[in-house]
């Protein structure tokens, strides 16, 4: 299952994706990306993504824990 966890901060989002790869190593360290908005003039205030791939229900609890500390939020995708 695809999960995309969404961050303010490009650094809190390398910082995340790091430790998921630490604490899930056979998943591998997750993407970070940059999304714009369509038509997004300000740069800004694009969102970065880590995009975790493989996830199962039963550690969404701690990943959720995780996110939250970065003031970010976990979406299915």
């Amino acid at each position: 299952m695809r999960q995309l966890l969404v961050f303010g901060e490009r650094d809190d989002a390398e910082e995340v994706a790091e430790t998921l790869g630490e604490w899930f190593a056979g998943l591998g360290v997750p993407r970070v990306v940059r999304e714009t908005l369509a038509g997004e003039d300000d740069a800004e205030d694009a969102q970065w993504l880590v995009v975790l791939e493989g996830a199962d229900e039963g550690s969404l609890a701690k990943i959720d824990e995780l996110v939250e500390r970065y003031d970010g939020w976990r979406e299915a995708g």
